[in-house]
């Protein structure tokens, strides 16, 4: 009987098999990986360029500023009995800075009071006297003489009581004084005193910051001034913060300018609730002037920055197309820009911040 190898007849079986079923396969099998090829669509929001007139507009450097910072002093001497703040501490309007040693001007006013009532005394025997005297002197009882001495005594402790009562009250406000309280709401920006130490008449104690408000100096080329007013719209960006424009409003062009650079100084408020603005900071300060310009708007949110580069994503034909823009101006949440753009083209302004060029979008009505 002779021996047949089934081994290799197994192996071709198999490879036929296999090439057939390639070659017969249906259509939609093949398809399925060709249709998950590509990323899906992206949905976004869009938003049309439009053409307007704006303001010209000029960005120059400034710096932050309390709106009010003052030396607080001591209206008295002495020696600095208690000293509850420190610098940084936020101190409301009369709140406690400083306590000076009162112990001797305490002694005057209890020695001024005791004084005062001895004096009253007087004053009031002294009036009891001069009635009795007024009646004799009436009746002709007593000589003028006598009269006149009463009289004359009565108005002596009458004078010499109400300077003793000006003392007690003059002790009183320095007692007073003796604490030094907050003149506004504050920062302690600086301590001038420590415990212990003598405090002069009119020396200083802290110094006090208020930052509820900022105060933004500007110094404006003189072209430029001479087009600023209160009127003028103002937006103002602390770049070491969150880099957002926020509204301020110039409050003084100063009419005394540097000869040399030939700037005005301009003088801009700005609501600081928080607090975060310190004094000293940089400011950016974008000022709209008088003259106007035609200029592309749209929204600040369709601007999206790809290194030193600014640009907007157009949807055309269903696909994102990146265009470069130069910026121009900032304009109540709208920005003017120059660019490969005409007024009518809609550019993304949501879900633009992971497009790439071509991808497919979906717009969203």
């Amino acid at each position: 009987m002779r021996n047949i190898n089934v081994k290799p007849f197994l192996l071709r079986f198999i490879f036929v098999a296999v090439t057939a079923f390639l070659i017969f396969a249906p259509p939609s099998f093949a398809d399925k990986d060709s249709k998950n090829q590509g990323p899906p669509p992206v949905p976004v929001r869009v938003a049309p360029v439009e053409k307007k007139m704006v303001s010209d507009q000029i960005s120059l450097i400034g710096t932050a500023q309390a709106i009010a910072e003052s030396t607080v002093a001591a209206e008295v001497s002495g020696v600095v009995a208690y000293f509850p703040t420190q610098e940084g501490d936020f101190v409301k309007k009369g709140a406690l800075l400083l306590r000076l040693r009162s112990t001797e001007l305490r002694l005057r006013y209890k020695g001024a009071v005791a004084t005062s009532r001895k004096i009253k005394a007087n004053l009031e025997n002294a009036e009891k006297e001069l009635k009795r005297l007024s009646t004799l002197k009436d009746t002709n009882s007593i000589a003028d003489t006598k009269f006149d001495n009463a009289y004359f005594a009565h108005q002596a402790l009458q004078q010499e009581f109400m300077a003793k009562e000006a003392e007690i009250e003059q002790i009183e406000y320095e007692l007073q004084q003796k604490n030094v309280v907050a003149p506004f709401s504050g920062f302690v920006a600086k301590e001038h005193t420590q415990l212990g130490e003598w405090v002069s008449t009119g020396g200083a104690v802290v110094t006090l910051l208020d930052l509820g408000r900022i105060k933004i100096t500007v110094d404006v080329p003189e072209r430029y001034s001479v087009l600023l007013s209160p009127e003028n719209p103002v937006n103002v960006m602390i770049n070491s913060l969150s880099g957002h424009q926020v509204p301020g409003k110039i409050y003084a062009v100063l009419p005394q300018g540097d000869p040399d650079s030939r700037t005005f100084p301009v003088r801009i408020n700005l609501d600081n609730p928080d607090f975060k603005i310190k004094s000293g900071m940089e400011a950016m300060v974008v000022f709209n002037l008088s003259t106007q310009k035609n200029a592309l708007l749209l929204p600040k949110d369709a601007i999206v920055t790809a290194g030193n580069d600014k640009l907007v994503f157009m949807v055309v034909e269903g696909k994102a197309t990146p265009v470069n823009v130069e910026i121009l101006g900032y304009y109540d949440g709208n920005v003017a820009v120059a660019g490969n753009l005409t007024p009518g083209t809609n550019v993304v302004v949501r879900g633009n911040e992971r497009l790439r060029p071509g991808q497919p979008v979906t717009v969203l009505q």
